[in-house]
C-alpha cells in the first residue's frame, strides 16, 4: 500500500511537471504601438531581463511617447503567463475613484449629466494605477532593478520624441483642453498651437517623476514631493484628490477569465475589465454554430447577434466585483449562452430593445503591447488614460498627464459615456471603486499555437479581440488578426458600426434585409499588437496593426 502511495505521488508530480512544461521559444518578440517602446522592450530582453522586465520598460516608454493613449497618470491591465510554473494572472492597475467621489458628482440640480465634467479637467481623473503596477511587476516578476527598466523611458522623456501624424491629429482634436492649463499647453502644444509633424516633445518634469519612481518605488509617486504636487495641482483646479487617496492605492491580482472555444483555450481580462466576460458570452454563443462554413453575410449576422447579447449583459450586470455582486458563474456557463441565443434567428436581426435589460437610453485611444521571451514568459497588456490626452490636465511640476477614467463609470443608468456605452447601478460611482473597462489583453492557446493579442479602441476593444480570436480559430496568423477589416455592435445604439470599406455593398444590402442598421465610424480604428508562437515548429511571428505607427520585432 505504501509503494502504491509513493507511485501516485510520483505520478502526480510527473503530471504536474508536464502540465507546466515551459513552451521555450527560439526567439523573443515585442509588438507595440510605437517603435521607441518596442525597441525599449527588446533592449531590456537583450540585457538579461525577462518578459515582465520588458513589460515595465514598454509600459513606461509608451507613457512618454503616446501621451494621448497612456501614461503614468493612467492605468491598465497586465495579463501575465509565467513559464516556470504556468501561473497566469491579471495585474489590475486600474484607476480608482477618489474617496470624496459620489454617485451624482457629474449631475446638475435636475439630475442631468453636466457636459464634459467627467471628461475634461482635474475632476474627471481617477487615482492612477500605472506607477504602482510597474513597481509590482518589477518586484514580483522581473529580475532587473526598476532603475534599469525605467531608464529607456527616462531617456525618452529627457531627449524627447518627434510628433507623428497620429499625435498631430489627436492633439488637434483635444487642442482646447490642452490649451486650458499652462503645464499641458507648454508640454504638448507649441505656443498654443498643434505642433507640426517632426517637432520634438521634451518632458523634463516627467523625467524627474520617473526618476523618483525608479529610485523610491511606490513612495516615489504616491508619497512625498510628487504626491504633494499632484494633490495640490488637482485641488487648485477643482478636483477632489487627497494625499490619502494616493497613499491608499493598491494593486490587485485577479484570476483571469478562461474560456474554452471549440478546443481553444482563451485567457482574458477579469473584472473590472468586462473583456473576459463579454468574450466568454459571445464565444459561448458562437460555439453553437458552424460559422466557418457559413457564407460571409450569415457569419457577420451571427457574430453581430452574439456581440449584441454579450454587450447587453455588460451594461446590465458588470462592475467592480469588489463592490457589486456580478453573476460571473452564471454568465460564463455554456447553458446560459444557450438560453441567450434561443431568440437568435438566422433570418432576422433581434432589435436590442426587444432584449430584456436597459431598454431605454436615459475609444479611440488607449494602447496595447504584447511580449514573448525565450523562456516562454508572456505579457499582454492594455493601458489607458481613456479619451485622447486623458483629462488634458497636468499638475504643475509633475509632467503627469492625468486620466479622465471617471467617465467610464455610469453617471446615470442608461446614460452613454463618451464612447457610447451605457451602464447601470453595478457601475455607479463609489469612493475607492474601480470603473468598468473594455481593455482586453488576451492569450490564445491551441494544440500547436500560443497567441498574445490586444488593442486600444474604447468600446470596440472587445469586438476587435473577438474577431482576432475567430481568425485564429480559422488558422490565420498575427498578420491577418491585426489587418482584418472591423465591425462592431454594442447593444445600444442598435447599429453595426464599421470601418469605411470593411463591408461590401452587397453584404450591407443583405444584412439590411435582415433588419440591421449601419454606421460607418468615418475612419479605421484600433491598433492591435499580436504575437504567435508555433510551438510545433518553434517559430515565432509578430505583427503590428497597419493602421498605426507601431512596430513588431522578432529576434
Amino acid at each position: 500500500m505504501k509503494r502504491l502511495s509513493v507511485f501516485f505521488i510520483v505520478l502526480t508530480f510527473a503530471l504536474s511537471a508536464c502540465a507546466h512544461k515551459p513552451a521555450v521559444s527560439s526567439s523573443q518578440a515585442v509588438a507595440s504601438a510605437h517603435p521607441a517602446a518596442t525597441k525599449a522592450g527588446i533592449d531590456i530582453l537583450n540585457k538579461g531581463g525577462n518578459a515582465f522586465d520588458a513589460a515595465v520598460a514598454v509600459s513606461a516608454a509608451l507613457a512618454v511617447v503616446e501621451p494621448y493613449g497612456s501614461g503614468v497618470g493612467g492605468g491598465g491591465f497586465w495579463l501575465l503567463h509565467r513559464s516556470s510554473d504556468g501561473k497566469q494572472v491579471m495585474v489590475d492597475g486600474r484607476e480608482v475613484a477618489p474617496l470624496k467621489a459620489h454617485r451624482d458628482m457629474y449631475l446638475d440640480a435636475d439630475g442631468e449629466p453636466i457636459k464634459s465634467a467627467s471628461v475634461d479637467g482635474a475632476l474627471s481623473a481617477g487615482i492612477p494605477g500605472m506607477p504602482a503596477a510597474l513597481v509590482h511587476l518589477s518586484t514580483n516578476y522581473g529580475r532587473l532593478a526598476l532603475k534599469d527598466t525605467l531608464q529607456p523611458a527616462i531617456k525618452l522623456a529627457k531627449d524627447g520624441f518627434t510628433v507623428n501624424e497620429h499625435y498631430h491629429r489627436l492633439a488637434r482634436f483635444r487642442k482646447p483642453i490642452l490649451n486650458a492649463t499652462k503645464a499641458s499647453r507648454t508640454i504638448f502644444l507649441d505656443e498654443g498651437n498643434v505642433p507640426v509633424i517632426g517637432k520634438k516633445i521634451i518632458q523634463a518634469d516627467l523625467a524627474k517623476t520617473l526618476e523618483l519612481l525608479s529610485k523610491n518605488g511606490f513612495d516615489g509617486f504616491y508619497k512625498g514631493v510628487v504626491a504633494e504636487k499632484l494633490v495640490d495641482g488637482v485641488q487648485q483646479a477643482g478636483g477632489i484628490w487627497t494625499k490619502q487617496d494616493l497613499a491608499n492605492y493598491q494593486i490587485k491580482e485577479r484570476e483571469p477569465v478562461v474560456i474554452d472555444y471549440k478546443g481553444m483555450k482563451i485567457t482574458s481580462a477579469a473584472l473590472p475589465s468586462s473583456g473576459g466576460l463579454v468574450l466568454s458570452i459571445a464565444l459561448n454563443i458562437l460555439e453553437q454554430y458552424d460559422i466557418a462554413s457559413m457564407d460571409q453575410t450569415t457569419r457577420i449576422h451571427v457574430v453581430v447577434e452574439a456581440m449584441r447579447r454579450a454587450y447587453r449583459d455588460r451594461a446590465l450586470y458588470m462592475g467592480d466585483s469588489d463592490f457589486v455582486d456580478v453573476p460571473v458563474n452564471t454568465l460564463t456557463k455554456k447553458s446560459y449562452a444557450l438560453s441567450m441565443s434561443k431568440n437568435l434567428k438566422l433570418e432576422t436581426a433581434t432589435p436590442s430593445l426587444d432584449l430584456t435589460g436597459l431598454n431605454e437610453i436615459e475609444g479611440h485611444d488607449t494602447t496595447h503591447f504584447s511580449i514573448l521571451d525565450k523562456e516562454g514568459n508572456r505579457v499582454s497588456a492594455t493601458l489607458s488614460v481613456n479619451y485622447p490626452f486623458g483629462s488634458g490636465f497636468v499638475p504643475e511640476g509633475t509632467g503627469v498627464l492625468l486620466n479622465d477614467e471617471m467617465d467610464d463609470f455610469s453617471m446615470k443608468p442608461g446614460t452613454p459615456n463618451v464612447y457610447g456605452l451605457v451602464g447601470g447601478a453595478a457601475n455607479a460611482i463609489e469612493p475607492g471603486k474601480r470603473m468598468l473597462s473594455s481593455m482586453s489583453p488576451t492569450f490564445i492557446e491551441s494544440k500547436d499555437h500560443i497567441g498574445i493579442l490586444g488593442t486600444p479602441g474604447g468600446s470596440r476593444i472587445i469586438s476587435m479581440v473577438l474577431l482576432g480570436i475567430l481568425e485564429a480559430a480559422d488558422g490565420k496568423g498575427p498578420a491577418e488578426w491585426v489587418a482584418l477589416p472591423r465591425y462592431h455592435h454594442q447593444y445600444l445604439t442598435d447599429v453595426i458600426q464599421h470601418e469605411p470599406g470593411a463591408l461590401s455593398a452587397d453584404i450591407v444590402s443583405a444584412l439590411k434585409k435582415k433588419g440591421h442598421a449601419f454606421k460607418s465610424v468615418g475612419r479605421q480604428y484600433g491598433n492591435m499588437q499580436a504575437i504567435m508562437h508555433d510551438t510545433k515548429r518553434n517559430k515565432v511571428s509578430a505583427a503590428s496593426d497597419p493602421r498605426g505607427a507601431g512596430s513588431a520585432i522578432v529576434e
